[in-house]
C-alpha cells in the first residue's frame, strides 16, 4: 500500500478532546483530511459545552454533531446513515482507556494519543479489545510517518547494514526547563500518570528506535530524575538497552535540554554502515558505507525507493515535515479499515501503544532500583 492507493469512499472521523485552546487536536484534524480521505464531522472537543460547540463551529463540524462528551457521541453516532467510522482520542492521558474501551466496544475503529494508558494491564486489556471486536486500532507515534525514516527501514531490513551492532536515539527538548509546564497536566501524576518525560516522548523514542531496526529492546537499565527543582514528575531519563540479537543501545530523553526545540534523531550503526536521521532535518538520511564516501539521501531524490517515495507528496528540495508524517498514518488507518486488514501497513498498532506503556514500567522499575537492568514485559507479547 502507499499514499497513491485508491480509497473506495471517504472516511468520517469523530474526535474526543482536542478543541480550542489544544494543540493535538488541531494535529489530528489537520492530519486526517490533508489527502481528502477522511472528514472531520463530529467531535466531543471539550469537557466545557460551549468550548465544544465553539470548537465545533469553527471546523464546519453541525452543532448537532458536537456532543457534550464522549459517551454520547458514541451513543448517537451508531443510528446516523452518514455515522462516524472511526474516533480519534486526543484527551489527557488518564482518560484514554475508558474512552477506547468505550469506543471499542461501540463498534468504532480508533486513533489514540500516547502513552497508550497509564498501567500495562489497562494496555494489553486494550489489545484484547481490538482484536475481539476486529478494530484497527492506530496510536500515534507519527515519526514513522516520515518518508525518510521508513527509508532507513527499508535500507536496514535489506541488510544495507549489515548486522546491528549499535543503536543511538535521543528525544531531547526544553519544554520543561521551569518549574511550570505550558501544560501543568504533564507533571500532574494524577492526569498524567506515574512518568513525566518517558510517557511523553520516551515512549516516541522506543517506537522509533524498533521501528527503524526490526530489532527489540529485550533488557533497559534507566536512571530517572527530575532535575527541576518543583517537579513532581521525571523530566531526565537516561537509559542503556539491550537488543534480541546482541545489539546494545543508549536513550536519552529530556525536557531540560536547552537549545534543544524538539530533538528527536536516531543514529545506527552495524557491520557495513551507519545511518543518521534528525527529526528537525527530516527531509535528510545520511548514510555511510563501510570504505565508502558518506551519501546524504534526501526526500524524493534519485537514490531513494518506494519505501520512502510512496510516503513523499513533494518533488525533492520541497520540505515535508510533521504534518505530512501524520497524515501518513492516517491514510494508512484509512486504508486497513476499508480493506479490513492491517496486513502490509505500517501504522503503530495497538500493539506497539501497549509495548509503550510497558517500556514506561520498565524503566520506572529500573530506576527505582539504582539503574538494575530490568526485562522488558512486552518482548514475549505478539
Amino acid at each position: 500500500m502507499s499514499l497513491r492507493s485508491p480509497m473506495s469512499r471517504k472516511l468520517r472521523l469523530g474526535l474526543v478532546g482536542g478543541g480550542r485552546g489544544g494543540y493535538i487536536g488541531a494535529v489530528h484534524r489537520t492530519a486526517a483530511t490533508l489527502d481528502g480521505h477522511w472528514e472531520v464531522v463530529a467531535g466531543a472537543l471539550s469537557r466545557n459545552i460551549d468550548v465544544c460547540r465553539a470548537s465545533a463551529a469553527d471546523w464546519g463540524i453541525p452543532s448537532e454533531r458536537a456532543y457534550p462528551d464522549f459517551r454520547a457521541m458514541i451513543a448517537a453516532e451508531p443510528a446516523r446513515p452518514d455515522a462516524i467510522d472511526a474516533v480519534a482520542i486526543c484527551t489527557t492521558n488518564e482518560t484514554h482507556f475508558e474512552i477506547a474501551a468505550a469506543c471499542l466496544n461501540a463498534g468504532f475503529h480508533v486513533m489514540c494519543e500516547k502513552p497508550l494508558t497509564l498501567d500495562p494491564t489497562e494496555a494489553w486489556a486494550l489489545v484484547d479489545l481490538a482484536r475481539t471486536h476486529n478494530a484497527v486500532f492506530a496510536v500515534g507515534h507519527c515519526y514513522s510517518g516520515y518518508p525518510m525514516i521508513r527509508q532507513a527501514r527499508a535500507m536496514i531490513a535489506r541488510g544495507e547494514l549489515g548486522k546491528i551492532r549499535s543503536v543511538v536515539t535521543e528525544y531531547a527538548s526544553q519544554y520543561g526547563v521551569e518549574q511550570n509546564y505550558t501544560m501543568p497536566w504533564l507533571d500532574d501524576p494524577e492526569r498524567s500518570g506515574p512518568s513525566g518525560v518517558v510517557a511523553g516522548t520516551g515512549t516516541h523514542a522506543l517506537h522509533l528506535t524498533e521501528f527503524v531496526t526490526g530489532l527489540r529492546v529485550v533488557e533497559l537499565s534507566a536512571d530517572l530524575t527530575a532535575l527541576v527543582p518543583g517537579h513532581v514528575l521525571e523530566d531526565h531519563a537516561t537509559m542503556h538497552l539491550r537488543f534480541d540479537g546482541g545489539a546494545r543501545g543508549m536513550l536519552w530523553n529530556t525536557s531540560v535540554a536547552l537549545g534543544n526545540e524538539n530533538g528527536l534523531s536516531i543514529r545506527v550503526y552495524g557491520e557495513t554502515g551507519g545511518l543518521h536521521w534528525r527529526q528537525e532535518n527530516p527531509t535528510v538520511l545520511e548514510h555511510f558505507p563501510l570504505k565508502s564516501a558518506r551519501r546524504t539521501l534526501t526526500c524524493g531524490g534519485f537514490d531513494t525507493d518506494a519505501a520512502s517515495g510512496d510516503w513523499t507528496r513533494l518533488p525533492y528540495g520541497h520540505p515535508e515535515g510533521y504534518q505530512e508524517a501524520y497524515a501518513n498514518l492516517y491514510v494508512e488507518f484509512g486504508q486497513a479499515i476499508l480493506n479490513g486488514t492491517r496486513s502490509g501497513h505500517l501504522f503503530p498498532t495497538v500493539e506497539d501503544g501497549a509495548r509503550g506503556v510497558d517500556f514506561v514500567h520498565a524503566a520506572l522499575k529500573s530506576s527505582g532500583q539504582n539503574a538494575a537492568f530490568v526485562p522488558m514485559p512486552a518482548a514475549a507479547k505478539k
